[in-house]
């Protein structure tokens, strides 16, 4: 057993569930210095907080996050709450020593962004955002390929999130569910929530994205907003598509929508070389497709690669090759990573200051929508 960590989770939602899930799971597979110690659980309301903590093990509950960061205690900070809460919680949360694991995005813009980056770099906190599908086997797999050479150079990457679940002009904005539609609290609708993960998984793979130009739309214009009880105008976008060109010259294509009729969370990309391509589909998630044209033609062709044996990314752990592992997997991957990290003085990816430029692409795309024109990333 590793040194004990004590754990003060602030957010009991589903993200809360699945980082509490992960710190449960994760010494039971993987050989790690720590052994997470489910300590403090926050939430708005107290008797939610109550039955999340009995239903999880956490030995206490509180409806204030700052007697989580007051706690001397409290070794690891986890930040799983709205987006305009982010900053203020990291900041606080570096500032008392604590190590933070923070929900994606990073913040509500890059500014603020920053703001957290010094925060916990002034602190030299351990810190990790949480963009999960880096840490599923096969697209670690394909991140490997990639950096072997076996891709060659690089031509495209496209990529896209497509979801359903606010085509209705009934479904409100604002509150505990649906705060993701209130642009107060999210900053950004599907280019925050969904193309934040397709971006941070492009650049983890094909290098920083350079300039963009995007085009974003709000089909619904007003929803009832819960927490005033008034109809009010819609500030997130509720689609968006942008083309962009990485710093290495190849092209990218990246499209996202909660307006997708029959998708719940279709999530793909695909990336062409001069040597081979590669594809990956969330629906399938254990499998990776390889297209490599240096076959010989009577055999070329797309294969399909099933990423269960035992030398592929993050497998060797879990069970015998054939048997694959799902989406809450990549949580307790992620936690293994982190705790290891902070042992080892080799900080999991992507830490706040890489989470930083997915920020300002996403920030740089939102302009670009604005304006109708091309622009630069700044980072």
């Amino acid at each position: 057993m590793g040194k004990p960590l004590n754990i003060g989770l602030i957010g009991y939602g589903f993200m809360g569930r699945t980082h509490s899930n992960a710190y449960s799971q994760v010494t039971h597979f993987f050989d790690v210095p720590y052994t997470p110690v489910l300590k403090t659980v926050c939430g708005l309301e107290e008797d939610k907080a109550k039955a999340f903590a009995e239903q999880w093990g956490y030995a206490s509950y509180t409806t204030d996050w700052r007697k989580v960061i007051e706690d001397e205690s409290i070794d690891v900070v986890d930040i799983c709450v709205p987006n305009n809460m982010h900053a203020e919680i990291a900041i606080a949360a570096a500032q008392a020593g604590k190590a933070i694991l923070c929900e994606k995005p990073l913040a509500m813009n890059a500014a603020q962004g920053r703001e957290m980056v010094q925060a916990v770099e002034k602190a030299k906190v351990a810190n990790l955002v949480s963009f999960n599908y880096r840490r599923v086997p096969a697209v670690t797999l394909a991140k490997q390929l990639i950096d072997s050479g076996r891709l060659g150079r690089i031509f495209h990457y496209r990529a896209n999130f497509l979801q359903d679940w606010t085509i209705s002009a009934k479904v409100p904005q604002g509150g505990m569910a649906t705060w993701r539609l209130d642009v107060k609290a999210a900053g950004s609708g599907v280019v925050g929530d969904l193309l934040a993960h397709c971006i941070d998984t492009a650049m983890w793979h094909n290098g920083r994205i350079g300039e963009v130009c995007a085009v974003t739309e709000t089909f619904v214009k007003e929803r009832l907003n819960v927490d005033t009880g008034k109809v009010e105008p819609v500030g997130i976008d509720d689609a968006c598509t942008f083309l962009c060109r990485f710093d290495n010259g190849s092209l990218g294509n990246f499209e996202s929508t909660r307006y997708a009729r029959g998708h719940k969370a279709l999530y793909t990309f695909e990336i062409n070389g001069e040597h081979a391509s590669i594809a990956w589909d969330l629906h399938d998630l254990h499998r990776l497709e390889y297209f490599d044209h240096r076959d010989e033609s009577i055999v070329r062709g797309w294969r399909s690669i099933h990423v269960t044996d035992a030398d592929m990314p993050y497998m060797d752990k879990w069970w015998v090759p054939g048997l694959q592992i799902g989406y809450e997997h990549t949580f307790v991957h992620q936690a293994a990573d982190f705790l290891s990290g902070m042992a080892s003085g080799k900080p999991a990816g992507p830490t706040f200051r890489e989470a930083l430029e997915t920020q300002c692409v996403c920030d740089t795309v939102l302009a670009s929508a604005a304006e109708r024109a091309w622009k630069k990333v700044s980072y």
